[in-house]
């Protein structure tokens, strides 16, 4: 019973992992009703109405595969809620449907040139759902014999027997079988399938003729129907990859490992050419389906020009996935050049661009927003408390509020509270200073820091770094 018990724990172990609490991890989706029509407060979002109406058009839109070519602009001040609306469309595509995420800064911190980098965002939002057909070994197991080799030397040989409803069949094994049986730990009685061409075992659960043996094996247990007909069968499998992975499969330079390593470098050309036409010629055949993704670009006003004339032309593919941008800038230059323009992006991709608005956020939302986030980060709040970091939200901004709840929280248990007090908020609020305070400071005792250049307009200096 205790070797039985310190598996499950080791079990219990090498499965849990850490879940971190992320500036938008209490998004759960749009909160929309079946009708598309949003919830004043459902699934993690907050008000944004017309937002996030539009968004689930869109939403639509990308399901039926009618938004090909096209680009989607949030566009709204700075904390109204931009990023989680993109992360919500995420969550309703759900897991099927590939969305990459990346901030438009992080193209030019890329070992690579930009096109290459805005490529290979391009393809990871590009999925291909691949059939084929396999064969396979599904049955019972009924007995599974290891012993040494006659001859010594330390080799083990064994003997497999699985069962049907219809057949019986003992299988001879190798070493690299019985290696694999043993990491599954499969015992008489287990429901297997083996992979014919790559040996892989998959254990589908316990036979229901073993249902006495339940105190045995556990309360997790899952019990399945003796597999009927032949023991070895055909069957259709599935994979969903997207054409970044099998880019970076196929080249010679980096093959499978970079996948995990992450340095996939440049991918050439020719490469991406020959897995273009092998696609086509699979959909053709009907062996693979694309599946259209979303490439989300934070900070859209940081790409140049070169960038923004490399989207409008990726765009017009047929394969392009639904580019989403955010961006925070009013009329502002265009990097790269000495024009300006709305939001910082050419005029001829705003043309293709459907641009959806994001509005601030009223006081009894933005109360609601900060509610959610104590749930999200466990922390339990008087009312007093959140009256008052909700005005310190409307006063400052919604960002620098959400900051104080974990700070708020630390100095409650540091004096063993049970609840944050509105004593505690407003410690941590003369500790931590917000945007404007700062400035304060710095317009006081600008003389006293170094390499200070007190001439000149600060806001226009503050301006022109911006651009």
């Amino acid at each position: 019973m205790a070797s039985i018990a310190a598996a499950q724990v080791q079990e219990v172990r090498s499965i849990t992992r850490i879940e971190r609490i992320g500036a938008h991890s209490h998004i759960r989706g749009l909160g929309l009703d079946d009708s598309l029509e949003p919830r004043q407060v459902s699934q993690g979002m907050v008000g944004q109405k017309m937002a996030r109406k539009a968004a689930g058009v869109i939403l639509q839109m990308i399901r039926e595969g009618k938004i090909a070519g096209r680009a989607v602009l949030l566009a709204g001040q700075p904390g109204t809620g931009k990023t989680a609306i993109a992360m919500g469309l995420a969550q309703a595509l759900g897991p099927d449907t590939p969305f990459t995420s990346m901030a438009g800064s992080e193209i030019f911190s890329l070992e690579m040139s930009k096109t290459e980098a805005l490529t290979q965002a391009i393809r990871k939002s590009i999925g291909i759902r691949i059939k084929e057909e396999s064969e396979i070994i599904e049955g019972e197991v009924v007995e599974v014999v290891v012993e040494r080799a006659a001859g010594g030397g330390g080799a083990r040989v064994g003997r497999l027997t699985l069962k049907t409803t219809d057949m019986e069949t003992n299988y001879d094994m190798g070493a690299k079988m019985i290696d694999s049986l043993l990491k599954e730990k499969v015992q008489a009685g287990d429901v297997i399938t083996i992979d014919k061409a790559t040996g892989k075992i998959n254990k589908l659960g316990r036979s229901f003729a073993r249902a006495r043996d339940y105190d045995a094996t556990g309360q997790q247990a899952r019990f399945v129907q003796c597999p009927e007909g032949e023991l070895q069968k055909r069957k259709e499998v599935v994979h969903t990859v997207t054409l970044h992975e099998v880019d970076v499969i196929n080249s010679r330079t980096h093959g499978f490992l970079a996948l995990f390593s992450g340095d996939t470098g440049e991918i050439k050309s020719e490469i991406r050419e020959q897995i273009n036409s092998k696609v086509a010629e699979w959909r053709e055949e009907g062996k693979a389906e694309m599946i259209p993704g979303v490439l989300f670009i934070d900070e859209a006003h940081m790409l140049d020009i070169e960038c923004f004339s490399f989207l409008n032309r990726a765009l017009e593919s047929e394969t392009a996935p639904i580019v989403i941008m955010a961006t925070n800038r009013g009329i502002t230059r265009i990097r790269g050049t000495t024009y300006r323009s709305p939001h910082g992006i050419p005029l001829d991709l705003l043309d293709r661009m459907i641009i959806v608005a994001t509005s601030p956020y009223s006081q009894s939302e933005l109360k609601d927003i900060l509610n959610i986030r104590c749930e999200e980060e466990d922390c339990q709040m008087s009312a007093d408390a959140l009256t008052v970091l909700t005005r310190v939200a409307t006063e400052t901004s919604l960002r620098y509020a959400i900051q104080l709840i974990t700070t708020a929280s630390l100095v409650a248990k540091r004096r063993k509270a049970a609840e944050v007090s509105m004593e505690d908020v407003k410690k941590v609020y003369s500790l931590f200073l917000d945007e404007h305070r700062s400035e304060q400071f710095l317009k006081e005792y600008q003389d006293e820091f170094m390499f200070n250049d007190g001439s000149g307009d600060a806001s226009q200096v503050m301006m022109e770094v911006s651009q």
